[in-house]
């Protein structure tokens, strides 16, 4: 079996990933740039598990260097590429936009040429439920337009699934484009709602509750996702002989998009009543308007990547919630 290079190995998805196919055997190429987006020391201490495994070898690497990328591919020659590094977070796209240009479309560039002239079998990138931006219609399917973006953030994932596909048009790679639905679980990201909330209450702090709470996500348990991305890992896409030109699911290339959604909306108060219950602790809220690049909901149409790889999420976020806690406690201390 040829090598799978997996990008943002660093990071909370790719980490999970990484595991995963090294406990089936596989041999790994890590990258990451190890960035201060959040706290590296995590980002580190992730590596740390990964390479105690043998099969596991890593590069610190920027997506943006157009020379070290190409050398990458020449010197791994992987069959396989998993991509999921990106600047991530809609809120940070407002304040520091170039950081997506940078690593978002100018090193996904850079990930597309080496795969196609590295002869790449397979590239599955993650795209974000957030390319669905103002859709009132739920629950959000991949057959749906999707072309009114609402962050910076989901421009450049949208943007993503336009390039992969017209490589996988020109040049025949097949590509399959992930769009994940609120990840959540242990190790996972300082920035994001579970790992705030948490923090904040246990130190006693109020947490900040946007659009005063009446807001739903689609969370999506952290092992759900690492299955479903193995999976489509596996299958690598073929053109559609009945695509249709006013279906943005199909396409004459080599190239599919899949939701990975939990498909079971929790409104954010209902998910901080299971936190807390997790905790034994009560949260002091602090009811705030909703967020400039947010949105009110999201929801996974699953139908295809069920069709397509055999698979649904289903992970209960009280299940989800307290392995996340029981990590926290061990890994903080606390």
């Amino acid at each position: 079996m040829g090598s799978i290079l997996v990008t943002g190995a660093a990071g909370f998805i790719g980490f999970h990933l990484c595991q995963h196919l090294l406990t089936r055997g596989e041999s790994v190429i890590g990258i990451d740039n190890l960035n201060d987006y959040y706290d590296v020391s995590l980002k580190q201490d992730r590596l740390k598990q990964l390479q105690q495994h043998p099969q596991f070898q890593f590069a610190k690497l920027d997506l943006a260097d157009r020379q070290a990328i190409p050398e990458l591919f020449d010197r791994h020659q992987p069959e396989k590429v998993a991509h999921l590094a990106a600047q991530a977070g809609v809120r940070y796209s407002l304040k520091n936009p170039h950081a997506y240009v940078d690593s978002n479309l100018v090193g996904f560039v850079n990930i597309l040429e080496g795969c196609r002239h590295g002869g790449v079998k397979h590239l599955v990138f993650a795209s974000s439920s957030s390319v669905y931006g103002v859709n009132s219609k739920t629950p959000f399917s991949v057959h749906d337009n999707v072309d009114r973006p609402v962050s910076l953030y989901a421009a450049t994932k949208k943007a993503n699934e336009l390039m992969a596909h017209t490589y996988s048009h020109l040049y025949g790679l097949p590509t399959t484009g992930l769009r994940f639905f609120t990840v959540y679980g242990p190790w996972g990201r300082p920035d994001m709602a579970l790992f705030l909330f948490t923090k904040a209450i246990l130190a006693g702090e109020p947490i900040n509750v946007f659009n005063h709470g009446k807001m739903q996500r689609d969370f999506t348990y952290i092992d759900d996702i690492i299955t479903g991305v193995v999976r489509v890992l596996d299958k690598i896409p073929e053109p559609d002989p009945n695509w249709n030109d006013s279906d943005p699911g199909s396409s004459h290339a080599p190239y599919k998009l899949y939701n990975i959604g939990n498909h079971q909306p929790v409104e954010l108060l209902g998910f901080i009543e299971v936190l807390e219950a997790c905790l034994g602790m009560k949260a002091q809220k602090n009811m705030l308007p909703m967020q400039p690049g947010d949105v009110p909901i999201t929801y996974a149409d699953i139908e295809d990547l069920e069709k397509a790889v055999g698979f649904r999420p289903s992970t209960p976020i009280e299940v989800g919630v307290e392995r996340f806690v029981a990590w926290y406690r061990d890994y903080f201390q606390v």
